[in-house]
């Protein structure tokens, strides 16, 4: 790609040790292009930001990553999208504090268009994967691009979900764009890379480190017109995004689920401080004011009964045996074919979950 004539001195700036995105900003305030702040002297520097800041700014120890960085550059489908480009996307420059770079593998096109976040529990429910998946494929029939972060369980079924439609999806990295992270997800990671974008505000070589991800996940709100929510305890990282998105004056949706399940309690948290509970992919449609195209639905069919006793909540085999009347061995054959195909999950602690594939418009 032919890379632009001020990329490294954005870089030079991106790379400085410990200059984030609001001290950034303010000198990019205060001396216009980042060629004048770095052409400015320690006296002129020493007025927005610390001697020890101002000294590092002008030290020249990061010469060798500026000449990695734009080799990476150089690779098709990899750009550097900064406040002074076209391509910035608009949605961010709305949040409180929005990253003045970002790193991209991909599309950067796709940063601009109507999407919607979907996140969740790392350690989702078969159920809660389903729910992703669906309202994920949904959505991207209907033209929005799907936004996550690449994580595991709700995150990576949002992606699939995105690629399985006819729209795109943005995975949000907290480590550099560099880095397969987590590992498992690499060939979803250069699916999303061809056919969406992959987008870091952090530089090359970055780790994953547990502080990345807060801000991290105020890039995945403020690239979406709306967040939903599928599955998340109380004390969870998906919280933290439906939050940012509040306060960015995004729409926030959540799924409800079992009053038992500690996975459905920061759904049911988030409606009761008002966000909006979607049972179908219509009703986020309708309120951010898009038509859905409705998917073909695909129905359970019934299975010598025993869905309706095993119901929507998880349940144990002794629950089975007292409601359905059969026996155990009897009971355990029948829902091995039912797991078998697809329409039961058995879960830890001995626990069956039956699984609806229905999501959709309807």
């Amino acid at each position: 790609m032919q890379i632009a004539s001020d990329t490294a001195d954005w870089l030079s700036l991106g790379l400085v040790n410990d200059l984030g995105p609001t001290a950034l900003r303010g000198l990019l305030a205060a001396f216009g292009l980042p060629a004048n702040i770095l052409s400015a002297n320690r006296r002129q520097l020493t007025r927005h930001v610390s001697e020890a800041m101002a000294e590092r700014i002008l030290s020249g120890d990061r010469q060798q990553k500026i000449e990695d960085t734009l080799a990476w550059l150089s690779q098709d489908g990899h750009s550097l999208v900064t406040f002074a480009d076209a391509q910035y996307p608009q949605l961010l420059l709305q949040i409180p504090d929005p990253p003045p770079i970002l790193y991209v593998l991909g599309d950067a096109s796709h940063l601009n268009r109507s999407a919607l976040a979907i996140v969740g529990s790392r350690n989702a429910t078969p159920q809660g994967l389903v729910n992703a998946r669906g309202f994920a494929k949904a959505a991207s029939h209907s033209g929005l691009t799907v936004v996550s972060g690449l994580a595991l369980g709700i995150d990576t079924a949002a992606h699939q979900g995105a690629l399985d439609g006819s729209g795109s999806t943005v995975a949000v990295l907290g480590c550099g764009a560099d880095i397969d992270y987590p590992r498992s997800n690499a060939m979803l990671a250069r699916e999303i890379a061809r056919c969406g974008a992959i987008v870091s505000e952090f530089a090359l070589g970055t780790p994953p480190l547990t502080s990345n991800f807060p801000r991290r996940n105020r890039i995945i709100s403020g690239l979406s017109q709306g967040c939903l929510v599928v599955e998340a305890a109380l004390a969870s990282g998906s919280l933290i995004t439906a939050r940012l998105a509040a306060e960015q004056g995004r729409e926030v949706f959540a799924i409800p689920g079992s009053i038992h399940s500690p996975l459905a309690r920061g759904c049911h948290a988030l409606i009761r401080q008002g966000a909006k509970l979607v049972e179908t992919a219509a009703d986020i449609m309708q309120e951010l004011h898009l038509s859905v195209e409705p998917l073909d639905p695909k129905i359970l069919e019934p299975d010598d009964g025993l869905l309706q006793y095993i119901g929507f909540d998880c349940c144990d085999l002794d629950s089975l045996v007292q409601r359905s009347g059969l026996t155990a061995g009897a009971l355990s054959a029948m829902l091995l074919t039912l797991e078998l195909k697809g329409k039961v999950a058995c879960l830890p602690g001995g626990l069956y979950q039956r699984i609806s594939q229905g999501i959709d418009s309807d």
